[in-house]
């Protein structure tokens, strides 16, 4: 828990972004490549694992950005809607509405992330002003902030969904903002890299100990 001058521990807030699960209106550009039904069950399942892995954690506090606006639900976990604009002005939204204290973003269909993630951007952001978790599609899959004692937009002139949208993001923020980067996980946005995931699964699963959660 991060102490400020203050000497009172901030709280850290974990914001998971979701669309609300619903077949043809999610993971299109897989869908293109594996059918729509197949693209949706993978996105249930991968927001669904990371929920449940994710916010009963004790070192944050979770709430889910949800689009639209009240279409996704879990148990006992507050949600709020993204509203309108496009990703940059959503998760800018976003990463602004809660209490002080740093928040990180991540996005809910990233097969493989744990809280061992989760706590390693919050840790660099006790030293840097942002943190992102780079993609290996150019992208990031998360976006930490401090917010303190500013928080200006970090999304300005960026090509979502493009080879160079963590670069775009980089490029545009000002010289004197500290930047750390988390660890780079897969983004599985279409056929190959889902086939890619499944792939390392298994070879992960067959290297797991024996009685291995």
């Amino acid at each position: 828990m991060a102490v400020p001058l203050s000497g009172r521990p901030e709280t850290r807030h974990l914001l998971i972004f979701v669309k609300a699960p619903r077949l043809g209106r999610v993971k299109r550009r897989l869908a293109r490549d594996v059918g729509a039904v197949e693209a949706w069950s993978f996105y249930r399942r991968t927001v669904d694992d990371a929920v449940r892995r994710l916010a009963a954690d004790p070192r944050w506090r979770t709430v889910l950005a949800v689009a639209p606006d009240g279409g996704y639900r879990w148990p006992a976990i507050p949600r709020v809607g993204q509203g309108c604009g496009d990703i940059g002005a959503r998760m800018y939204r976003a990463l602004k509405r809660p209490p002080p204290g740093p928040v990180v973003l991540i996005g809910g269909d990233i097969p493989g992330v744990g809280p061992r993630h989760v706590a390693e951007a919050f840790r660099l952001l006790g030293a840097h002003d942002l943190v992102f978790g780079p993609a290996e599609d150019g992208g990031f899959w998360l976006v930490g902030a401090r917010r303190a004692p500013r928080f200006p937009c970090p999304f300005r002139n960026v090509r979502w969904s493009h080879p160079e949208t963590l670069a775009d993001v980089r490029a545009a923020l000002d010289a004197w903002t500290r930047v750390a980067e988390a660890a780079t996980l897969m983004d599985v946005d279409d056929g190959e890299a889902l086939r890619r995931w499944r792939t390392l699964s298994r070879r992960a699963a067959s290297r797991a100990p024996a009685g291995a959660a």
